[in-house]
């Protein structure tokens, strides 16, 4: 069982960027990784992931070109290069790991681990 741990998370001003990191307790050579997003009174929505095999990755419509998923298996650590910010983009940002299997569309499957996520506010 792998734990992850979020970080990088704050406040910034519309157009700005961030950097979260997602660093896992174990090897993730063979984790798919994922980041998903979750604000006030919507349902938990998938952002961006990369396969665990040849690193594919790909991204929700309302991030591509914005936001770069990325991971370092040296470092145990998933990362998420959010730039161009927009309000919209404030929610809780979770990473989401899923062993020897990509990361689906929608949160709700039972093989998943979680982050306990991280604060993303963007003022307008």
């Amino acid at each position: 069982q792998v734990q992850l741990a979020e970080s990088g998370g704050g406040l910034v001003q519309a157009g700005g960027s961030l950097r979260l990191s997602c660093e896992a307790s174990g090897p993730i050579f063979s984790y798919s990784m994922g980041w998903f997003r979750q604000a006030p009174g919507k349902e938990r929505e998938f952002v961006a992931a990369v396969n665990w095999g040849g690193g594919t990755t790909y991204y929700a419509d309302s991030v591509k070109d914005r936001f770069t998923i990325s991971r370092d298996v040296a470092k145990n650590t998933a990362y998420l290069q959010m730039n161009s910010l927009k309000p919209e983009d404030t929610a809780v940002y979770y990473c989401a790991a899923r062993q020897w299997s990509r990361i689906p569309a929608i949160a709700d499957v039972g093989d998943i681990y979680w982050g306990q996520g991280t604060q993303v506010t963007v003022s307008s």
